[in-house]
């Protein structure tokens, strides 16, 4: 599955990812502000057998297929706001 990488404006190591490039109809309008303005970094094909450094290929997978994105959160989040971010997903 070709998916398309986005990095935030405003978190860091904080990135969605996408089935369509540049359509984020799909993500809901308090995730795109918390997020702030996306800036495209690359696309790949996904697959189940890949290697990401940070997630787990099939629950991007699984996110992408049920919603049309995924958000890969930095990874010192606070679980308060893990929980509150994910809730939007």
């Amino acid at each position: 599955m070709l998916c398309h990488i986005y990095r935030s404006s405003r978190k860091i190591d904080t990135y969605l990812y996408l089935l369509d490039k540049d359509d984020f109809s799909g993500v809901p309008a308090d995730l795109l502000r918390l997020f702030g303005m996306p800036e495209y970094s690359f696309s790949f094909d996904l697959t189940e057998e890949r290697k990401l450094a940070r997630e787990d290929a099939s629950e991007v997978l699984k996110n992408l297929e049920a919603s049309g994105y995924h958000l890969q959160l930095q990874d010192d989040m606070l679980v308060e706001q893990l929980l509150a971010l994910k809730g939007l997903n």
